[in-house]
């Protein structure tokens, strides 16, 4: 599974892009530590209560993309994000979980609230990208899917493929990347 994750602040812009109709089928799984009962509603929350401390990035993003000839249950989407948020120090942080659907791919996301709420501290996420590469890794070996050449040696990654920001700006300029 590739994971891509990142700390940020923008709950309601993150929700409306959870929520996007642009994906065949959305599904709001699991709010877990929150007293909403919607996802807008949920990082709204998070916002109210990152408002008592000076952290901006009170969010932690993270997408869960299978390989496109997978098919993935949710009890696999479940233990990767379990073991994804041991792994980050993310325990019992309230969480949202959502998965689409988009062409017969499925795809996961999982939003957690980086504040403390007992000490309304942020949670410091050093070396994100290093710890999801090393899970990523474990989840293709774990599952028997084929890893992809610049996953398994960083090296051997393809120069000439789009970073995703270039593939956001051809998207968005209706070019295909």
């Amino acid at each position: 599974m590739i994971l891509v994750g990142n700390q940020r602040g923008g709950g309601k812009q993150l929700a409306l892009h959870l929520l996007k109709e642009e994906n065949d089928h959305v599904q709001v799984y699991e709010l877990r530590g929150f007293l909403a009962q919607d996802l807008g509603g949920a990082l709204n929350e998070a916002y109210a209560v990152s408002r008592g401390t000076r952290c901006k990035q009170y969010l932690f993003s993270l997408s869960l993309n299978p390989p496109p000839s997978a098919v993935v249950g949710t009890a696999d989407f479940e233990a990767a994000i379990a073991r994804i948020e041991n792994e980050l120090g993310l325990d019992g942080q309230p969480r949202a979980i959502v998965f689409h659907e988009k062409e017969g791919r499925r795809h996961g996301h999982a939003v957690w609230s980086r504040i403390k709420t007992h000490d309304m501290k942020a949670i410091q996420l050093s070396y994100t990208k290093k710890t999801l590469m090393g899970m990523a890794r474990e989840l293709f070996l774990e599952h028997g899917w084929t890893m992809p050449r610049g996953l398994a040696q960083s090296e051997a990654r393809d120069p000439r493929n789009f970073s995703l920001a270039e593939w956001q700006q051809a998207k968005r300029q209706g070019k295909d990347p």
